[in-house]
């Protein structure tokens, strides 16, 4: 049911947004609009326009990504070793931007145990009970829609965290002056914010269909499949992304919490390195 949704037929799709000239030059205005926002509202921490230039650089580089990918996926799905050593450069690409964003600093590769840790065992559970064929066009974008969620609240719960236990220095002291052991005065100080990241899932869960007809649920629609089948499908990517979400979320509080995933002195010492 699931490969079925990944192969929604080409000429629905067309209908539905035709890949022409118009559709480059909307492109375009939408991220000169998005970037000049950033800009203009200073929307970064600094309230420089440092923002303006990431959101200008993230668009030229998905253009340039999803070109390669939508070449390299035709004949990536061919063969398992290639398929299996794609899925690994996602998953690589998804830690190294998690962790990068999180602490900038040498500690950033641990940002791969959360995300492992909550897409690992649904990918092989959807492969045991046949729900997911091995075969590119069905693993490669469930996988990636697990993996984006994944990273998606490794990078909130982590830097809220972190964000936290510099705010509330203080506090942290004063439980370990009270018998708590570092660990678990950070834990006590970083777990409410942390558990914030799960909230966007959340929130897209509880109002599906209600708010938004997310991509699989019109994947499927465009590709013929009926709309109980749809929702089907598309209840199943929710539930797993929570799934998914909340593991990710856990291991990450845990590592800040135990001091592996923390952020140079400079930049904050509750954040940074337990002693």
């Amino acid at each position: 049911m699931l490969a079925y949704a990944a192969t929604a037929t080409v000429s629905s799709a067309a209908a539905l947004l035709p890949v022409n000239l118009t559709l480059g030059a909307v492109l375009a205005v939408l991220l000169v609009v998005a970037a000049t926002v950033a800009a203009v509202a200073r929307l970064t921490p600094d309230e420089g326009r440092g923002r303006a230039r990431e959101i200008a650089v993230a668009g030229v580089r998905a253009t340039a990504q999803l070109a390669a990918v939508s070449l390299l996926i035709g004949w990536v799905v061919r063969f398992v070793p290639l398929l299996l050593g794609f899925l690994v450069l996602m998953y690589a690409v998804a830690a190294r931007t998690a962790g990068r964003r999180i602490t900038a600093n040498g500690t950033w590769w641990w940002a791969a145990l959360p995300i492992g840790a909550g897409v690992a065992p649904v990918v092989v559970a959807l492969l045991l009970t046949g729900l997911v064929p091995l075969k590119g066009i069905a693993l490669i974008p469930v996988t990636g829609i697990l993996i984006g969620g994944a990273l998606t609240v490794t990078v909130l719960a982590g830097r809220r965290a972190l964000d936290e236990l510099h705010t509330r220095k203080g506090e942290v002291e004063a439980a370990m002056a009270l018998g708590l052991t570092d660990p678990d005065a950070r834990l006590l100080i970083a777990r409410p914010a942390a558990s914030d990241a799960l909230l966007p899932g959340l929130d897209q869960t509880r109002t599906v269909g209600l708010v938004t007809l997310p991509g699989a649920f019109v994947g499927m629609l465009l590709g013929g499949a009926s709309p109980v089948q749809a929702g089907a499908v598309q209840l199943f990517v929710l539930v797993a992304l929570m799934a998914v979400q909340a593991v990710a979320v856990a291991v990450v509080l845990e590592l800040v919490a135990r001091g592996r995933l923390h952020r140079d002195a400079a930049d904050g010492e509750a954040g940074s390195a337990p002693n």
